[in-house]
């Protein structure tokens, strides 16, 4: 498989199309953004800043990469790759955005996934300039940005495949950038997920909610697919990393980290939703 660096950017400020000239991105109105020396590029405007430093922090990054890399989550890179190829001509051109990319795991594995023949121009896409820092060093095939999902710095209808992994979807966005029979790839935590983590470090566990969403506007539900295995963690570091890659980092009590923090083993249920939206050709 043909990897190559996706190229259809938008200028953060005004939409025009940004043209790459040696180490800077450039629009027609004079607009600038200098790519980084390892290999990124930050489209994220100040004004459009909700922090000095938004997004995931260095020390979450690393502690996520380390987790990924030692291949927990594996059989969900597995689905979502499987997922994104399905149905592909052998010797394909497909773009795929991942939007919420992190340290660039999934495209990672995304490009290791493809058939020879085929040829993959990938973007990977975050509000941490950490995570995009840690994705550039690790491949630099794709290309990779920081900037927010709020107003991805993609031109409308370029993207084939994009993928929202346990990240923050904004549907109106999604829609604009992908072409007319383009995929929306979406993984959500299912009800079990990290159950037993969550028994822990919460007293008690909020109700799932029983009810099935209807497919965002701008999208037609394709199928979900469910990923559910057990995995068994061991060591005080990879626990705390796991943590550290989640939302109950912050949700959990002091009381509820102290516990995961005591913690040596611990077996859990991964559990989670694979959703296959469609953009709507209509739209």
């Amino acid at each position: 498989m043909k990897i190559t660096p996706f190229q259809a950017l938008a200028c953060p400020l005004d939409g025009a199309p940004l043209h790459r000239n040696g180490s800077t991105w450039s629009c027609a109105s004079g607009h600038s953004f200098d790519i980084a020396s390892q290999g990124y590029a930050n489209l994220l405007p100040v004004h459009k800043k909700r922090s000095r430093d938004p997004g995931d922090s260095k020390e979450m990054v690393a502690a996520r990469r380390r987790f990924l890399n030692a291949g927990f989550y594996q059989p969900i890179a597995a689905a979502v790759s499987r997922a994104a190829l399905a149905d592909l001509p052998a010797r394909a051109t497909v773009s795929c955005l991942d939007a919420g990319c992190g340290e660039g795991y999934y495209l990672r594995q995304l490009a290791a996934a493809g058939s020879p023949g085929q040829t993959l121009a990938l973007l990977g896409l975050d509000i941490s300039k950490w995570a995009v820092l840690s994705a550039a060093k690790q491949d630099l095939r794709a290309n990779w940005v920081v900037g927010s999902n709020a107003n991805l710095p993609v031109l409308p209808g370029t993207v084939d495949r994009l993928l929202c992994m346990f990240g923050f979807p904004v549907y109106a966005e999604f829609a604009r950038v992908l072409k007319a029979d383009g995929l929306l790839l979406q993984v959500d935590a299912g009800p079990d997920h990290l159950r037993e983590l969550r028994e822990i470090i919460y007293p008690t566990l909020k109700p799932e909610r029983t009810s099935e969403a209807p497919p965002p506007a701008g999208f037609r539900s394709l199928a979900t697919e469910t990923v559910r295995y057990p995995l068994t963690i061991s060591g005080a570091e990879q626990i705390a990393d796991l943590l550290a890659m989640t939302p109950h980092l912050y949700r959990a009590s002091a009381e509820g980290r102290a516990k995961a923090a005591a913690l040596t083993a611990i077996a859990l249920t991964v559990d989670v939703r694979l959703t296959r939206f469609a953009r709507d050709a209509a739209r």
